[in-house]
């Protein structure tokens, strides 16, 4: 079984219009409402791939109620910690401008429910092989909670996998999670870096599997991606596509990734199924979702290179 975690979720609000006026009145001609954070995308593919699946993090207020109900509609398992404050929105505004996000900061974590939450983990441990974790942290969680979380799972002899960036996922590493997944900008700044070269990213991602890291698994956009560990180096070339919704295409290829790790697929074809899952998400309307006709059509189409190793 999977479970995943997210610390920080939101109600995630898309306005689609034909034009952004500034300082005007603008009148939507879609709205999308859904159960956000990164983690519960990754958790809406999970199902929608036939995974058992067990999310976990923090929910309060009416918002939380919201979302507890999303959940239960996706099949999905509630185990989140109930807290004093209102968990956040999140507004995205789509036009032929472009895409604008406006994020709200979050509640704060008050010390008794972050310790109800690490004994909620403790008891998520003992059922799921998989722990999942994915997204900022809110304010009142230490930087460092993601390595420590990490470190309970390894003791335990099951899998931890991040996407998370910045301090947070600094701090992580050190804990040796199996997987971390930044996309390139996020690489970037881990290693201090504006611009990095394609030999570059292999280096710098081979250095942190030294530090006990199985795999980085690298998203790349249209460029594919780039699985990485101590000793083989995968490239996934992907067809073209006419993306219409990203966001969430990272968190539905780690989806993926974990969902054919689980089932002991090869680990090219545990590559393949992550972008495959990557690439219908971002041909599907709604943010953190697939389509499995989709996702076997891409998977097939996709190649898998290796540039290294036995």
């Amino acid at each position: 079984m999977i479970a995943t975690i997210t610390l920080n979720p939101a109600i995630d609000i898309r306005y689609s219009l034909p034009t952004l006026y500034l300082d005007e009145v603008n009148r939507v001609s879609s709205v999308d409402k859904t159960a956000g954070g990164k983690g519960l995308n990754v958790s809406r593919v999970l199902s929608q791939l036939g995974a058992i699946v067990t999310c976990t993090g923090f929910l309060g207020g009416k918002s939380g109620e919201w979302i507890a109900e999303q959940l239960l509609n996706s099949n999905l398992t509630n185990h989140f910690v109930k807290i004093k404050g209102e968990t956040r929105f999140c507004l995205a505004v789509k036009s032929k401008e472009g895409h604008t996000e406006i994020l709200e900061q979050g509640p704060e974590i008050l010390e008794n429910e972050r310790e109800e939450f690490l004994k909620n983990f403790d008891t998520i441990l003992d059922s799921n092989n998989y722990i999942v974790a994915s997204g900022s942290l809110p304010n009142g969680v230490e930087s460092d909670l993601y390595r420590h979380l990490i470190e309970k799972t390894n003791l335990r002899g099951k899998y931890f996998l991040l996407d998370s960036s910045g301090q947070s996922l600094a701090h992580s590493i050190k804990g040796k999670p199996f997987l971390i997944k930044p996309n390139k900008e996020e690489f970037c700044k881990l290693i201090g870096l504006d611009e990095i070269s394609l030999e570059d990213m292999i280096k710098y991602a081979q250095d942190i599997c030294q530090k006990g890291i199985e795999y980085v698994l690298l998203s790349l956009g249209k460029e594919g991606a780039l699985l990485i560990s101590k000793n083989k180096i995968l490239q996934a070339i992907i067809p073209t596509l006419t993306a219409v919704n990203q966001v969430g295409s990272g968190d539905s290829m780690l989806a993926g990734f974990t969902f054919a790790h689980s089932k002991g697929y090869s680990i090219e074809e545990v590559f393949k199924w992550s972008c495959a899952c990557g690439m219908s998400n971002a041909a599907t309307e709604q943010t953190g979702s697939i389509e499995l006709s989709q996702v076997q059509y891409y998977f097939n189409l996709i190649k898998v290179r290796q540039l290294a190793g036995g």
